[in-house]
């Protein structure tokens, strides 16, 4: 099963998103594929994502499950993975947020939606409960990040996930807008062939 956490401001609509998605409906394995759009505040974000996990039997988190975080995602994903025991996949994660946040405290628009989206300063203090400030077992971990990304630094990606497995891109941006080269790579990590079926 591939839990997929969006990042600040995004939704299932991301183009990220919508690629895995295809590709697993393409695998007829769409029932294995789970991408909410998660609120704004990030400890119902982390309840949300647990809830959807919850039936998967404790036994098997470590071999079934793939989390698979891009931005503020990828600091869900990671906290996540070090609680369920499970393998990860971060997408330009945020190492950080709580700095990278602050400045977007207030009422603004998601990037699909003219919905209004209010990021509580609250929030702020509610990130702080999830942050790793080491992770454990590095091998359950698949870092994607861009040199290019014009929101966060991808030497502290590659710094906080030593050890894991690493493609650094040269280039590109926040959104890793040449995502679909990369499909096979995180599908693989997250136990799936690109071959057709089961």
């Amino acid at each position: 099963m591939i839990l997929y956490l969006h990042g600040f401001r995004s939704s299932p609509l991301s183009m990220k998103s919508r690629l895995l998605a295809a590709q697993m409906q393409a695998l007829g394995r769409s029932d294995e594929w789970r991408c909410p759009q998660l609120p704004a505040s990030p400890k119902l974000a982390i309840e949300l994502a647990l809830s959807l996990v919850k039936h998967v039997p404790a036994h098997e988190l470590t071999s079934t499950l793939t989390i698979i975080g891009s931005s503020l995602g990828g600091y869900y994903a990671t906290w996540l993975a070090e609680q369920l025991d499970c393998r990860a996949v971060l997408l330009n994660p945020a190492i950080v947020p709580l700095l990278d946040l602050e400045q977007h405290v207030g009422v603004t628009t998601a990037f699909h939606s003219d919905e209004p989206f209010e990021f509580r300063r609250d929030y702020i203090d509610e990130l702080r409960g999830f942050a790793v400030p080491a992770i454990s077992r590095p091998e359950r971990y698949f870092l994607l990040a861009a040199t290019g990304d014009e929101v966060l630094d991808y030497r502290d990606m590659v710094a906080h996930y030593a050890g894991a497995r690493q493609t650094i891109i040269d280039g590109s941006d926040h959104g890793i807008s040449e995502f679909a080269d990369y499909l096979v790579p995180v599908l693989q990590f997250c136990g799936i062939g690109m071959d057709a079926g089961r």
